[in-house]
């Protein structure tokens, strides 16, 4: 029997939940140090310690085979499109709470979905659609953005969803590629053109006391595991049935939050990731019993 609506992997849910959390830890750390550091060079040391973590871990492995690709074009163009994302989202992570920069980032999801369908030809079911506008209910419960949320920094955290969204398409159309290729480019995309913008600004070079720079390297690697988590994932199924599912992060970015910078959400708040956490589990059950027995499996496998 072929079944028209597949099931979400559960195990593709755990990585994007795992992948999530290390994202928030991150934006954690880079929020702290920018109040201190220029963000270029925040996002150079960031990139940087992932394609040094990239090689020492796959290099042994694999030889050259992570750097080996018949899309090289392709690679480098998505390197940029995240590295530009990466960019306005710390600069606008440097001016605005984190729990709102998160939730305007989270509009990706919604662009996602029409990439999907305009780009993969991916086919949308009701229960999808409506996870998507439960999250996005949610996300405004907790941030309830005021009139401002479409100037200064707020644009910058749009134009980061919309490069993200951008994306989550070519590294789910790039599904076939090994997960260390498509790990390692845009790290070294990154790391490469952070190095030229600050080597036109040698005043950002700058000392810094040994405990920012073990936060960097850590948070470096802990972006590393969740690139490679995401990834992962998104091998694993449907980019317009995984991609409702990080809206995790915002749930991560407020308990963290509230753990290092002492906010704690409000009644409002809690709803919105009742609804997201309660929404995330409906669509599950709802996609498994629709797909009773499972399919072939994904396109790829890792």
């Amino acid at each position: 029997m072929t079944h028209e609506h597949p099931h979400v992997p559960v195990r593709a849910v755990l990585l994007i939940c795992a992948a999530t959390l290390c994202f928030a830890a991150l934006d954690t750390a880079i929020k702290y140090l920018s109040a201190l550091y220029p963000v270029p060079l925040l996002v150079w040391a960031r990139w940087t310690i992932q394609a040094l973590a990239i090689v020492a871990w796959l290099a042994p492995r694999s030889g050259a085979s992570f750097v080996r690709t018949k899309h090289l074009g392709h690679n480098l163009v998505r390197g940029v499109v995240l590295i530009s994302s990466s960019l306005c989202f710390v600069y606008a992570l440097r001016d605005l709470p984190l729990a709102n920069v998160t939730a305007l980032n989270y509009s990706t999801p919604m662009m996602v979905v029409v990439l999907a369908v305009v780009v993969l030809g991916e086919r949308l079911t009701p229960a999808r659609i409506a996870f998507v506008i439960a999250g996005v209910v949610g996300m405004l419960l907790i941030v309830r953005p005021g009139s401002d949320v479409f100037r200064g920094a707020s644009l910058l955290a749009l134009g980061s969803a919309a490069c993200y969204a951008m994306f989550q398409i070519m590294t789910r159309r790039m599904s076939a590629e090994d997960a260390g290729v498509l790990l390692f480019y845009p790290a070294l995309v990154g790391s490469l053109a952070m190095t030229i913008v600050l080597g036109f600004s040698l005043d950002a070079i700058v000392a810094m006391p040994w405990t920012h720079v073990a936060m960097l390297v850590v948070g470096g690697m802990v972006g590393t595991l969740g690139h490679f988590l995401f990834i992962l994932a998104f091998q694993s199924g449907p980019a317009s049935a995984l991609t409702p599912f990080t809206y995790v992060h915002l749930v991560w970015a407020m308990l963290i939050g509230w753990i290092v910078f002492g906010t704690f959400p409000d009644g409002y708040a809690l709803a919105g990731m009742a609804i997201i956490a309660g929404s995330g589990l409906l669509i599950t059950l709802l996609e498994r019993r629709r797909a009773p027995a499972p399919p072939d499996g994904p396109v790829t496998v890792d």
